[in-house]
Formats: C-alpha cells, sequence, structure tokens
C-alpha cells in the first residue's frame, strides 16, 4: 500500500508518506491508519505513483490535511502524478496539488 519513513532532510519528526498506485475505496482504511500513525508530525505526501484515485481516498486525504493544520503542522503533497492531480482537479479539489511537482514539470524544454 504506502509507506512512511521518517525523513532526513526534512524537520526533525517529519514524516514522508509514499502514496500506492490505486487509491481506490479499499486503500481508504490502510490509508487512513497510516496518517493516523504519522499524526503529531509535520507530514509530505509522494503521489507520483497514482494511477487511480477514488473519492473515498480524496476525502481520507482531505480531512487528514485538515487536522495537520488544526495541529499546526505542514502538510503537503510534493510531487503528484498528472492522474492524481486530474482527479483531484475534477473532483473540486485543485487546491490540494497547486504546489505539487508533477511530470510536466520535469518535461525538457523545447527549442
Amino acid at each position: 500500500m504506502t509507506n512512511t519513513s521518517q525523513d532526513p532532510d526534512h524537520t526533525p519528526g517529519a514524516t514522508s508518506l509514499i502514496l500506492a498506485d490505486s487509491l481506490d475505496m479499499t486503500a481508504a482504511a490502510p490509508l487512513k491508519a497510516q496518517l493516523l500513525a504519522a499524526r503529531g508530525t509535520s507530514l509530505t505526501l509522494d503521489a507520483s505513483a497514482v494511477r487511480r484515485t477514488g473519492a473515498q481516498c480524496l476525502q481520507v486525504l482531505l480531512a487528514a490535511r485538515a487536522a495537520w493544520r488544526a495541529d499546526g503542522l505542514d502538510w503537503r503533497i510534493a510531487t503528484a502524478s498528472e492522474e492524481f492531480a486530474d482527479a483531484a482537479r475534477l473532483m473540486g479539489c485543485p487546491d490540494l496539488v497547486a504546489d505539487a511537482l508533477t511530470p510536466s514539470d520535469f518535461a525538457p524544454l523545447q527549442d
């Protein structure tokens, strides 16, 4: 599903979470559990491998972002696949990935 790790490049106590490639309905409960395990630390999410995003997982992520903000901690999606970014936009949450890097950010410049 997803992996969490302490990230030495971030603030002490910060956590990084790599989201699974399929964030469908069956992934919602495990995602929630992993987010709860990271509660109390700054959190950076990597959604670069996500290919499918369901409304349930998006709801879990929105609730987590609200909880982190209420706690006064950093929470952000650092990288997002085009599929994840498109799904967030289509479901009315473009701000969820507003600061995330996507593969198009790494495309070579054309002459």
